[in-house]
């Protein structure tokens, strides 16, 4: 088996030893030579359409360095869009225009930084000229109060955008929630597996619950879930669930949420009051190609079963169940939702190619965040993120301390949890770019 993964240089401050434009755009797949700036460290500072007589104040050398360049890059872009001979290949073309579309949000951001801050400086000269007229006095106070709360929000965004972007963000996923330990001690387009291995019903019940929050929360999102495996718990919910999520920037809002989550409550069965405490391991793992991860078949045992529960004629009469288990990894998938065995293999072998390469990202994760000592956390399934505090209504995200309220989470409003744990990594991540830059 061959993993090809383009993980490890989207999670690393980029070495100041590269050529500027690379520094800004490296965290994207490689552009092929035809797309690169002839000379960009050197070409960016006469070429840029930053107006020369402009002066950035507030923004940090190394950020006007990497904003230029990006200037640059994305002007060297849309003059190869026009190329008549890059508009005749639709393939290059695509190209070229996915790498414009990358760099211009962060080039009109600029601009719109470098106007707001041109004003800011012609309001502070005039300040000095009006002193005397108090109706105008105010007049430019007002404006000068706006502009810097402008330039301000977009230096904000400018830093974050200079970040280097995890290539894996626009993926589907698949998610895998399993029902962790129970008891009074408990430790421990993508997929989404949501797992149970034991504690009782609880353990099954929590497990369900997450799968429901996360649905809702897809379906605020626009995305789209289908449900891929599920193992019914006996007491309700699930022992294990695997679901496909199709959308936009999938997998940049819901890795975030892969780790062990604690469930804390008084079970619907204890006569005294006393709280139970149950786990759940979630898994997010990037929907990947077959060019991705190459699988040896002679590393596959395959069997067919019949299939169980409710589909019609086929049920217990056809084997269009999969059985699928990968030797040299121990992963076993079985699938049987699908109603004929072709598309259940080809289901079971999707999992098993995101499961692979989820094994293989999670190595190269952990080399990488061992060295960042990330407060936010590594998003290793052993980590415990969150837990849900049924009594007082209480989520705590153990990574950034702070708190939710329950009830809105399991409604599926998630977007205020996520965007917490997102802009706290972005400040770990904006520290040590501009230490780096500093060195």
């Amino acid at each position: 088996m061959r993993i090809h993964s383009h993980a490890p240089s989207a999670l690393v401050s980029q070495s100041t030893h590269q050529p500027i434009a690379r520094c800004l755009t490296s965290h994207r797949p490689s552009q092929p030579p035809s797309l690169r700036p002839t000379n960009p460290c050197t070409t960016a500072r006469t070429t840029s359409l930053t107006p020369r007589n402009t002066r950035v104040h507030a923004l940090e050398g190394y950020m006007v360095a990497k904003l230029s360049a990006a200037e640059f890059t994305y002007k060297e872009m849309q003059m190869r869009m026009a190329d008549p001979e890059v508009a005749s290949d639709p393939k290059e073309f695509q190209r070229v225009a996915k790498a414009a579309a990358d760099l211009e949000v962060s080039v009109d951001s600029y601009q719109a930084y470098l106007k707001a801050e041109a004003g800011l400086e012609v309001s502070r000269a005039y300040l000095k000229e009006v002193q005397n007229d108090p109706e105008m006095l105010e007049m430019t106070q007002e404006e000068i109060a706006e502009l810097d709360a402008e330039c301000k929000m977009l230096e904000t965004k400018l830093k974050g955008l200079l970040l280097p972007r995890d290539p894996l963000d626009d993926k589907d996923i698949m998610i895998e929630i399993r029902a962790g330990a129970g008891g009074d001690e408990a430790g421990k387009d993508i997929m989404m597996e949501i797992c149970a291995d034991a504690g009782g019903d609880e353990a099954g019940i929590g497990a369900g619950e997450l799968y429901r929050m996360y649905s809702r929360y897809a379906q605020k999102m626009g995305w789209k879930v289908n449900m891929l495996s599920c193992s019914d718990a006996d007491g309700g919910g699930f022992k294990e669930v695997i679901a496909q999520v199709l959308g936009d920037s999938v997998y940049s809002k819901l890795k975030w949420e892969a780790g062990v989550h604690r469930v804390q409550r008084v079970p619907a069965t204890e006569t005294q009051g006393r709280v139970h405490t149950s786990t759940a391991t979630v898994a997010i793992m990037p929907e990947v190609e077959e060019v991705d991860v190459k699988i040896d078949p002679n590393d596959i045992v395959l069997k067919t079963a019949r299939s169980s529960g409710a589909g019609g004629q086929n049920v217990n009469k056809v084997e269009s169940a999969i059985d699928l288990f990968h030797t040299p990894s121990g992963i076993r998938v079985f699938c049987q939702e699908q109603r004929t065995q072709s598309a259940n293999k080809e289901r079971a072998f999707a999992i098993l190619r995101a499961k692979l390469f989820d094994l293989e990202l999670a190595k190269q994760q952990s080399e990488i965040y061992d060295a960042r000592k990330s407060q936010v956390g590594t998003g290793a399934r052993s980590e415990k993120i969150k837990t849900y505090n049924w009594k007082d209504s209480r989520v705590t995200d153990h990574r950034i301390g702070t708190n939710f309220d329950l009830n809105k989470l399991m409604e599926g409003d998630l977007e205020d949890a996520v965007q917490s744990v997102i802009s706290q990594d972005q400040q770990e991540r904006l520290a040590e770019l501009a230490e780096s830059m500093d060195r």
